[in-house]
């Protein structure tokens, strides 16, 4: 389904990837959906888990873009030059407007990293989207907002993608 057909009033779990499209100005789809969160028509919720992936993959992201690495193994490179990583902080500010945007973070439990078992066993999701799925199920929300595919093999889920990114 897409990104905007989302029904104002619903809660919806939100993937690394929508924040990703958002602060690199990849997609005014996902650019909007999250405008629509911040003004309270859509209640959208995070996870810490997810937080994280965003701060790593933002800092990728910038260290590329301003040529302080070339794309190919940026982490290996950055390892290697901590330097560099110093003078990294647009990552930083980025994934922590987040929550200012109105977004709900939860942190992630015993339980759903035990739990997360069940959807790698089952269909295959590898560990950070596992557990995102048993958050999901913990918390008793069935939409998500992604652009991984993957999510579409797990029953009980509505997954909403911005159809502006290949």
């Amino acid at each position: 389904m897409k990104l905007n057909e989302i029904k104002a009033g619903e809660t919806i779990f939100i993937d690394a990837n929508i924040f990703i499209y958002h602060f690199t100005g990849v997609s005014e789809e996902s650019t909007l959906f999250l405008k629509r969160c911040e003004q309270g028509e859509l209640n959208g919720i995070t996870a810490i888990n997810i937080l994280i992936e965003v701060l790593h993959r933002l800092m990728m992201i910038e260290a590329v873009t301003h040529g302080f690495v070339k794309p190919g193994n940026v982490v290996k490179k950055l390892k290697k030059k901590p330097d560099i990583v110093k003078k990294l902080t647009e990552y930083q500010t980025n994934a922590l407007f987040i929550t200012a945007m109105g977004i709900e973070l939860l942190p992630i439990s015993e339980d759903a990293i035990s739990s997360s078992f069940i959807f790698r066993k089952e269909y295959g999701l590898l560990a950070n989207d596992s557990i995102a799925t048993a958050i999901m199920e913990s918390e008793g929300i069935t939409n998500l907002a992604t652009k991984d595919r993957d999510f579409e093999r797990v029953d009980g889920i509505s997954v909403y993608m911005p159809l502006d990114v290949t």
